[in-house]
């Protein structure tokens, strides 16, 4: 597994994108396994969604263009290798198969809700790839900015939160917007499919 990650981050990589190896694996595994436990949620399905999330992006071995089938079926051969039954292989290859904007980003379950909001919540200065910031476009200034990211929920309140701390003078707030608006609509959504809202919390202001 940690080779294909790697061989998917340095593949990525190649194409301009930011960082998707083993740190962004683990943040994303870390982040779903909070959220599902948070919300009380079975320690099974917790472990289920750090499993998902982590391999989440795998297909990226194989190419960036539909990525989250093409790692569903990695995942499913991974897993059927490692002696998972097949309900659980099915709930980690739905997760991965619907993470991704681009094809279509619909929770399918708690695992895949948990999944969607652990990788879109992952905005970080240290996902970027480019030493040279006269050269940054804006994916990696957005990126750049953000100096701390943080899921927060609460069951009782029914809430899941990000807060972000940005730097405002690498990149202002409209250009977070402008290229994470999606994702904070799939955020959204795969919150209340978790029957919670999602709010967005920006240098202490809610936004969202």
């Amino acid at each position: 597994m940690s080779t294909f990650i790697r061989a998917a981050n340095q593949q990525t990589g190649a194409i301009g994108y930011t960082e998707h190896g083993e740190r962004h694996a683990n943040t994303c595994a870390d982040g779903a396994r909070f959220i599902l436990r948070s919300l009380g949620h079975e320690p099974r399905r917790c472990e289920l969604g750090a499993i998902a999330a982590y391999l989440h992006d795998i297909g990226n071995v194989v190419t960036r263009e539909k990525h989250g089938q093409t790692g569903a079926l990695i995942a499913k051969d991974i897993l059927e290798d490692l002696g998972f039954e097949y309900e659980e292989i099915a709930v980690v290859m739905g997760a991965i198969a619907n993470h991704e904007e681009e094809e279509g980003g619909t929770a399918v379950s708690a695992v895949s809700a948990a999944v969607i909001l652990a990788d879109k919540s992952d905005v970080h200065r240290s996902r970027v790839r480019n030493p040279k910031t006269t050269t940054f476009d804006i994916h990696d200034r957005v990126n750049f900015a953000a100096t701390s990211a943080e899921i927060k929920v609460s069951r009782k309140d029914k809430l899941i939160t990000l807060e972000l701390t940005i730097d405002t003078e690498v990149a202002p707030l409209m250009e977070y917007f402008e290229i994470f608006l999606s994702r904070m609509i799939l955020c959204r959504r795969a919150a209340e499919f978790l029957h919670c809202a999602f709010a967005l919390v920006i240098n202490g202001t809610r936004l969202l």
